[in-house]
């Protein structure tokens, strides 16, 4: 199998790490809102205690999805302005990637309240927020670090 790659420079790789966060931003801040607006909504009320728990759960994960991918251009422009270096890539790509993993859990929270308003089931509920997890954690790591490992060879 021939997979031909180039290497890219410390600066395309910084304009493309902070490229994928302005991808990512608008959706997140997006479901954000969504979030917030829920506890004004009188069903919300009448939710019980833990399924109210699980969306304020939802509500920080998103919020530290948030951090974690705004994180690149704040590094960027504080830590080292001017400049990009190798460090700055790691710091930066990492964050991106580590954004994925309390966004899949807060996306898989909302997943499962969601089913509960609609079933009134918590096992589906629960089944729900599950598989969801599940699908996006092997969207966005399990499927592409198996990748990585069968490219690493050709590159």
């Amino acid at each position: 199998m021939d997979n031909p790659s180039e290497q890219e420079s410390l600066k395309e790789q910084m304009g493309r790490i902070i490229e994928e966060a302005r991808m990512m931003l608008p959706g997140i801040q997006a479901l954000f809102g969504f979030q917030t607006i829920a506890v004004f909504n009188d069903r919300f009320e009448r939710l019980p205690l833990y399924a109210q728990d699980c969306h304020v759960a939802a509500l920080a994960l998103v919020v530290v999805a948030i951090a974690l991918v705004m994180l690149p251009a704040a590094y960027h422009r504080l830590a080292e302005p001017g400049c990009v270096s190798q460090h700055a890539i790691k710091v930066s790509s990492r964050a991106i990637c580590y954004a994925l993993a309390p966004l899949a859990a807060g996306l898989s929270l909302d997943i499962a309240l969601v089913l509960y308003m609609v079933t009134e089931s918590s096992r589906a509920s629960a089944v729900g927020g599950l598989a969801a997890f599940i699908l996006l954690i092997g969207m966005w790591f399990v499927y592409p670090l198996m990748m990585r490992r069968r490219l690493r060879r050709y590159c």
